[in-house]
């Protein structure tokens, strides 16, 4: 999907990758991201965000919620991570990241609120009173108030599948009532997934119905006396869509594939974000004419379309992916056509790496040194150096 961009917008990181792999520093089904150009990616998007008054939290997910890379970030200056679900929560806690966001996706189990309140969330999204409440009395029991953020939709909204959650517009006026008589939660914020999508027929970044809903829910917050301060609209948040997030109302949004330029726009523009992460493995072996190389890294919305093989990037040939199968586990990818066993094997798609098995290795490519920083596996966890 972004093969073709990155060998022209990042060659540097691809020739890494065939070093890293014949040196035997790296093995196959390992996610390359190159530190330099990410952090870059994150200062534009800030200063984009600064410019507009929108701030921001940065998504680690697709990143295999790397701890390394959290960091880097916090140091720009983002509010903190917006993280999908509570293990990433746990996970960045325990590496001293400043959580933003929590529950975005996933919303924090019962036995969890009180060590995730702990850490002091900036804000907690929830869908369900049931969960509101068990908020309240777990803040209540650690004498502090959170501020809570409430996930809308409405009927024509765009909900991703297994994504389904919410409070429908049309109960928000006598959620809010119940809200009010908690002691230890505050109705700080709204938000809804996703704000944004590319449409490849305008070939832009549009806003969809559910910034509408949102709007709606503001106005319906303010009716009841609640004054709104953060309403977030995540989704393909990059420099491109921060004016976008700014002009309709917007407080804040959520890089996550902007930070590593792969957003579905990417793919067909050269966007302010350079690609910064690649997938490397190995010619496993062949069966009836087609190379099969190690997996792992499969996410089925990757869409894996090309791949270079090779010893370095000046003999390397490129061939085509075949789609895997999404019955089947990625054990193995298939290739067109079939290669030499043990040849390296790069790739660049649209990434998922928590949902995977797949290493993590983040290289500093400063002053024109490969410099590995760190081995990682798909949940932030150190490895090797």
């Amino acid at each position: 999907m972004f093969l073709e961009k990155t060998i022209k917008r990042n060659p540097k990181l691809i020739e890494a990758a065939f070093e890293l792999h014949r040196s035997g520093q790296i093995s196959p089904d390992t996610y390359l991201i190159d530190i330099n150009t990410l952090t870059a990616n994150a200062q534009k998007i800030k200063k984009e965000a600064d410019k507009y008054g929108v701030k921001l939290y940065f998504m680690t997910k697709q990143l295999g919620r790397n701890p390394l890379i959290a960091s880097k970030i916090s140091e720009i200056g983002y509010e903190g991570a917006v993280t999908v679900d509570f293990r990433e929560a746990q996970n960045l806690i325990e590496n001293n990241i400043k959580i933003g966001n929590v529950g975005h996706l996933v919303q924090i189990p019962s036995n969890s609120i009180k060590k995730i309140l702990m850490a002091d969330p900036l804000i907690v999204t929830v869908y369900s009173y049931d969960k509101i409440k068990e908020i309240d009395m777990q803040a209540c029991a650690l004498g502090k108030i959170q501020e809570i953020m409430l996930r809308i939709y409405d009927d024509k909204d765009e909900i991703y599948p297994s994504q389904n959650a919410g409070f429908r517009l049309q109960e928000l006026t006598e959620l809010i009532s119940s809200i009010k008589k908690l002691k230890n939660v505050k109705l700080a914020g709204l938000t809804s997934f996703p704000c944004f999508i590319y449409d490849e027929k305008q070939r832009d970044i549009m806003p969809t119905h559910n910034v509408l809903t949102l709007k709606k829910a503001e106005e319906i917050c303010s009716k009841n006396g609640i004054p709104i301060t953060q309403i977030n609209m995540p989704s393909a948040t990059c420099v491109r869509t921060i004016q976008k997030i700014a002009d309709l109302g917007g407080t804040h949004g959520e890089p996550g594939h902007g930070l590593t330029g792969s957003t579905p726009m990417h793919r067909d523009f050269d966007l302010e974000e350079l690609p910064a992460v690649v997938y490397v493995s190995e010619v496993s072996h062949n069966f009836e004419a087609s190379a099969y190389i190690f997996g792992g890294g499969h996410y089925r919305r990757s869409h894996m379309e090309n791949a270079i093989v090779g010893r370095s990037m000046t003999d390397s040939i490129q061939d085509k992916v075949i789609t895997p199968d999404p019955q089947s586990i990625d054990y193995h990818i298939q290739l067109q056509h079939s290669h030499e066993v043990g040849k390296c094997v790069v790739m660049s798609f649209r990434s998922q790496i928590f949902v995977t098995r797949s290493h993590v290795a983040v290289v500093d490519l400063s002053g024109g040194q490969i410099n590995l920083l760190g081995v990682y596996d798909s949940q932030g966890k150190i490895i090797g150096r």
